[in-house]
Order: C-alpha cells, then sequence, then structure tokens
C-alpha cells in the first residue's frame, strides 16, 4: 500500500529561517512582545541603554558611549533571537497548514429537503450550510463539510487530510459513519447530515492548531511563566535598589561611583532567566509540531501537556495490542472424533462466514488437506451475531460453527450430548489466551477451533519501557475474563478489564481519576464517546463516528490506536525539554553572577576582586561579554528547543539526576568557557 506521510519541514529550512528573521523584526513590537513579559523587561531596558548611548554621544559622561552602544546592540538583538526562536516553530506550524488550507475549498452542495437520497434538492455554496442540514454527495465530489452519512455508502478519498493514499468506506449505521470537509467521494452516492458550522470545520481546527496561532498555554507553562515573572520582578526591585545602595557606599568610601545606567540594565537582564523565557514558547509549539509530523493533531496545547503527566493508559486489545484479527491456528477434536473429521466439518460450516476469522478458518482447513464442497443446492447460513454461528445444510447434513454455549444449545436441542472432554478444552484454550469456536455435525459435536489474538511486534517490550517511567498500562476488552487475563499476561500489561461495556468503561477512568491518576484513553466509536469526553488524554480515531471526535482532545489522522503510546512519549518529551532548558539556564544565571556582580561593584567594593575567577580583563569588558553571551545562547539552544531532548523510559528520580548532571553541569561550565573567549576578543580588540 503506498503511503503519502507530512513533509518533512526542517528546522532550518531556508524559506522557513527567512520568513522567520522577518517576523522577528515585527515582533519586537512592544505590543506584541508584551505576551513575553521576561522578553518586555529586556526590550525596556534596550531602549533605556539607547537612550543612554545617545545622552553619551550628545555629552559624555560615566559611562563610555561605545560600551553604552554596544550593551543596547546585544540587548536588542537578545529580544530578537528571542523572537526567531519563536518564529522559527510558528513558521514550521504555518508551513504544514498550508497544504491542508489549499484543500479548504468553497463548493456547491446539494441540500436536501429530508435525509433520503431521492428528496428533492437545491445547490447551495458549502458556506451557506449550517448543523442539521442534508446533502447529497455523488462519484467525484467533494464532501462540502463535517458531517455524518446518514443513508447510503461510499468509498473516500481522505488523502488530503491524513496522508493516506487507500481510500475508506463510510456508511451509515456504524462506527465508519464520519466524513470530513474537503475529502472526495470516489464511488456510490450517499446522504450527509452537516454536523458543523461555517469555519468550524474539523480542517478549520487542525489549520488553526498547526500554525500555533491559537495554542493555548498549558497549567505547568503557565506555572512556569508566573514563576519566571515573579523571579523578574524581584531582580527588578533588587537593581533598581542598587543604584541608591552603590551611590551611598560611594559616597561614605570615598572610592569609585554609583553604578551607572548600562551597567544596572546589563546586570538585570544577565540575572533574569531570559534563556528559558526565550526558548518557552518554541518548545511549546515545536511539540505540536511534532505529533502532526506523526499525523496526530491536538485540538488543545492542554492535551498534548496532559499526555507528558499521563500515569495511566488505557488500551483497546483489538488493534492496539494485538493485530486486530484472530486467526485460526489448530482443530481440537473431542473424544471419539476424528481429526480429519473436524477439518473438513470445519471447513464446509465456514464457507459463508465472511468474517476475518471465518477467512482463517478455511485457509488453515485447506493448509490441513481438506477439500470438501457442496452441492448447488446447499444452504448456506452466514455467520450473524444475533445467532452467534454459521453454517450450511449439505447433502442433508447439518455443519454449524460458532460460540461454545450457541452449539451446545443446537446440539441437546437436536438430542446429542455433550462430550465430557468438550468443556475442559474450550476452557484450556481461552485459558491460553485464544477464543473456542465449537464445531458440530448434525447433534454432534466434533471438536473446537482454536483461535488466537496475534500480538503486535513490540508491543511488550514498548509496554516495558512505559513502565520504567511510572505509567500504569490497562488493556480493556470485551473478551472474557480467563481470554483477556491470558493476553493481558502475554502482552505484559499492568491490568486488564474483561467483558468491557461502555458505561464499565467510564467508571474504571473515574476510578483511576479519583486516585490521582492522570488517565489516557483512545476510541472510535460512539460508545467510547462518554470515556473520552472523561478521560484526560482522548485520542480519537479519524474514521470513527462524530461523538468520538467531538469527545477527544486529539485526532489521530492514521486511525491508529497505538499511536497513544507515541503521544505519551511526545508528552514527556516536551516536559523533560522544558526541564532541561530550565536547569541550563537556571545554572547559566549562577555562572554569569561571577562575570557581572564583580564587575559591577569592584570599584566601590574592591574586595570583591577575587570573585573574578575568570581574570576578565576589565568591568566595562566583563559586563559587555556577559551581555554578548547571554544573547548567543539563545540562538545556541533552538535546535534543541525545535527537536527536544531525546525520550528516554527512566524513572523520574534518574532522570532528575540526569538533568542536573549533564544540562545543570554544562549550564555553568558553558558560560565560564564563552564569557572568558569573549572577553579576550572584546578586551583585545576593542580595548574596552
Amino acid at each position: 500500500m503506498a503511503r503519502k506521510r507530512v513533509t518533512p519541514v526542517g528546522a532550518f529550512d531556508r524559506d522557513l529561517v527567512r520568513g522567520a528573521l522577518v517576523d522577528a523584526i515585527w515582533k519586537l513590537d512592544p505590543r506584541r512582545q508584551k505576551e513575553n513579559p521576561v522578553m518586555l523587561a529586556v526590550e525596556i531596558g534596550g531602549i533605556l541603554t539607547t537612550l543612554s548611548f545617545l545622552a553619551a554621544l550628545a555629552s559624555p559622561g560615566a559611562e563610555p558611549a561605545l560600551f553604552s552602544g554596544l550593551v543596547s546592540l546585544w540587548l536588542w538583538l537578545t529580544v530578537y533571537f528571542s523572537n526567531v526562536a519563536e518564529s522559527l516553530s510558528e513558521g514550521r506550524g504555518k508551513a504544514r497548514a498550508a497544504s491542508l488550507r489549499a484543500s479548504r475549498t468553497g463548493v456547491a452542495a446539494r441540500r436536501l429537503s429530508s435525509a433520503s437520497l431521492t428528496a428533492p434538492s437545491e445547490e447551495v455554496p458549502s458556506t451557506a450550510l449550517a448543523p442539521g442540514d442534508h446533502v447529497l454527495v455523488r462519484q467525484g465530489d467533494l464532501i462540502p463539510s463535517d458531517g455524518e452519512v446518514v443513508a447510503g455508502a461510499v468509498l473516500v478519498n481522505e488523502a488530503a487530510i491524513t496522508g493516506e493514499s487507500a481510500p475508506v468506506v463510510r456508511e451509515s449505521g456504524g462506527d465508519r459513519s464520519a466524513v470530513t470537509g474537503g475529502t472526495t467521494v470516489l464511488v456510490n452516492e450517499a446522504v450527509v447530515r452537516i454536523t458543523a458550522a461555517p469555519g468550524q470545520t474539523f480542517l478549520d481546527r487542525m489549520i488553526a492548531m498547526v500554525e500555533g496561532a491559537e495554542r493555548r498555554k498549558t497549567p505547568n507553562e503557565l506555572a512556569l511563566e508566573v514563576l519566571l515573572f515573579a523571579l523578574t520582578g524581584v531582580f527588578v526591585v533588587v537593581v533598581a535598589n542598587l543604584y541608591p545602595v552603590s551611590a551611598y557606599s560611594a559616597a561614605s568610601s570615598g572610592q569609585g561611583a554609583a553604578v551607572g545606567l548600562t551597567v544596572l540594565v546589563a546586570l538585570f537582564v544577565c540575572l533574569a532567566p531570559t534563556t528559558i523565557a526565550a526558548l518557552l514558547p518554541a518548545i511549546g509549539i515545536a511539540g505540536m509540531d511534532r505529533l502532526f509530523q506523526r499525523n496526530v493533531v491536538a485540538l488543545s496545547g492542554r492535551a498534548i501537556e496532559a499526555a507528558g503527566d499521563v500515569n495511566v493508559l488505557l488500551l483497546d486489545k483489538t488493534g492496539t495490542i494485538t493485530l486486530g484479527n484472530r486467526q485460526a491456528v489448530a482443530f481440537v477434536p473431542v473424544n471419539g472424533q476424528a481429526h480429519a473429521a473436524l477439518v473438513e466439518a470445519s471447513l464446509l460450516a465456514s464457507f459463508a462466514d465472511e468474517t476475518p476469522e471465518g477467512r482463517s478458518i478455511v485457509d488453515l482447513a485447506r493448509e490441513s488437506g481438506a477439500v470438501g464442497t457442496c452441492p448447488d443446492d446447499a444452504v448456506f447460513v452466514p455467520f450473524s451475531a444475533h445467532t452467534r454461528q454459521s453454517g450450511v445444510d449439505c447433502g442433508g447434513v447439518r455443519y454449524r460453527k460458532g460460540a461454545a454455549d450457541t452449539i451446545v444449545h443446537e446440539v441437546t436441542a437436536a438430542g446429542g450430548a455433550v462430550p465430557p472432554d468438550f468443556e475442559a478444552k474450550v476452557h484450556g484454550i481461552a485459558a491460553a489466551g485464544g477464543t473456542p469456536l465449537a464445531v458440530s455435525r448434525d447433534a454432534a459435536i466434533l471438536g473446537v477451533v482454536h483461535l488466537k489474538d496475534i500480538l503486535k511486534p513490540g508491543i511488550r517490550e514498548r509496554f516495558e519501557d512505559l513502565r520504567q517511567i511510572g505509567i500504569r498500562t490497562t488493556m480493556i476488552t470485551g473478551d472474557n475474563h480467563l481470554t483477556a487475563a491470558a493476553i493481558a499476561a502475554e502482552a505484559g500489561v499492568d491490568d486488564f478489564l474483561g467483558e468491557a461495556k461502555p458505561d464499565d468503561k467510564l467508571r474504571l477512568i473515574r476510578d483511576r481519576q479519583a486516585e490521582g491518576y492522570m488517565v489516557a484513553m483512545t476510541g472510535d466509536g460512539t460508545n467510547d464517546a462518554p470515556a473520552l469526553a472523561q478521560a484526560d488524554v482522548a485520542v480519537a480515531m479519524n474514521n470513527g463516528t462524530q461523538p468520538a471526535r467531538e469527545a477527544a482532545n486529539i485526532i489521530d489522522l492514521d486511525s491508529d490506536p497505538t499511536k497513544l503510546l507515541e503521544i505519551v512519549e511526545i508528552g514527556k518529551q516536551i516536559l523533560m525539554t522544558r526541564g532541561a532548558l530550565t536547569t541550563f539556564s537556571i545554572a547559566n544565571d549562577i555562572a554569569k553572577y561571577f562575570a557581572i556582580i564583580p564587575a559591577a561593584l569592584v570599584g566601590i567594593y574592591p574586595a570583591l576582586s577575587v570573585l573574578n575567577v575568570m581574570g576578565l580583563a576589565t568591568p566595562y569588558s566583563a559586563v559587555l561579554s556577559a551581555v554578548i553571551f547571554n544573547a548567543l545562547v539563545i540562538p545556541m539552544l533552538v535546535p534543541l528547543a525545535l527537536k527536544g531532548v531525546p525520550f528516554r523510559p527512566i524513572p523520574a528520580d534518574r532522570l532528575f539526576l540526569s538533568n542536573l548532571v549533564v544540562y545543570g553541569g554544562s549550564g555553568v561550565i558553558a558560560p565560564f568557557i564563552g564569557i572568558k573567549l569573549i572577553d579576550l576578543l572584546v578586551a583585545g580588540v576593542l580595548h574596552l
């Protein structure tokens, strides 16, 4: 099957960088800069030092004009680099949104007077459609808006939305009825009930989210911003009080002079948490972009954050933990019955069974040498969920295959007896994680077909990785408890819920949340909507029903339930990236104190010269070097902010220690090396 994936957009694509460099200039407008209070404070500092520079040019003062001018320049560059980081991350989202916007085309729609394929229709623009309207779509039509098929069935090409080239069936009355505006009907016709108002379709929401324009800040991000804002306020007060203190000390001791405006501003900028404040917006937006690279759209920034905090995963068994279709693996005859007779009866009873399980029984029987056929007048009984059996009346003989209790009822009603070892063999297969299907011929039970769910490759190892980071996995299945227990043990999940109904799922989520857990789950059907609405992270399949998609806060365009594992990993990666860069930023600031504080106050307090451990040339070169390094470290960390810290499935305490050593250690060492090298250059070239 051909696969068309989302085209990767490099972090430093030429067109993307060019656009970010221009957009970053417009972001210098204080009205736009106010979204980042820390950088707004730096920009105000840049304005003050610029005025100081102009004043020094007009009338030389205590601070050299060259020094004031260079500090001012690098303060403006600090704000500019912060804007570039944010513009780069936003630009990647806008580039991806461009292809989606191209598919959002205004089309004519056939609005019907009722939900009937033969109802009278009128042609209206798609923008005139309202929720509840019914439209007729035919072969070759673009579906005008989001909706649900309420009559008929169509084959739809959703490549413009999902990237998947293979068409999908959308039909009424099931869990595959939802259609998305902008997709194309390939075959047949159907009536679609519109569910979205103009401008509020799934595609509209996708475009808004991937552009990042409407990304809501997450609770952890808001908490960190409050902390940064508080620290900034504290440092403003400290620096503001430093001038009168230094003026008094200089006057009292008769040596030195009060700290100048440029040095005070530089001191504030180097003390404030500018590095993490500059990169924080880019980290969040880039995280949403990484999701979109995997064909996953988060309808809320909070959902991604919650994914990083998830510690309980509820996963459906079929299609998530297992491949989805049970396969026949063995024929198990009961005492007194020949293996060949069971194989032939299973083959004949499965001829009319078009389910994947039925087809696998036919294939296994053929591989076992069965060649049974039926005459033309044979009466086939197709599989039905109501009867739970299939079969054929062939040559006066009645062959049946189905659930064990159903076949037992059939046989006993016909006067037959249940073999003494039948129940043990049924329970043995169920206890091993398989599904037993009984097979009968007239009033005799011949044996059992063993159907087995096949685990997806590597799923057990992924669960082990999740367990390492403190995430508990729970498998949900409609299978009986014996089968569920066996599959759960084979897959390595921590818990399971068998014979699950919609209210059971909802109750399980509420119970886990009441215990203090953050819960994530996947779903695609209408019966999953209540549980999805309750879950902290709700991932709906794009091919699922409209209620499921509306209840979710994350949509998987590939409709792959295992994406939930990747979503959690990306959420963790965002938190790890934010934590790593925050650790680096704090450690980085501590190291800068040794450069700028002695330089600012050594004229008044000569004893502070012992803190000049880097041996910086002069107070002016030390201050300027610290400001330059403070600005340069932002673009140096942009690639890490956009790419993210690699996800590693390790416990939280080990992760904290690793961050402290790697990012904390490098955050302390880097400024000592960087500032010293810059100081050598500044002192040697500018002679400050």
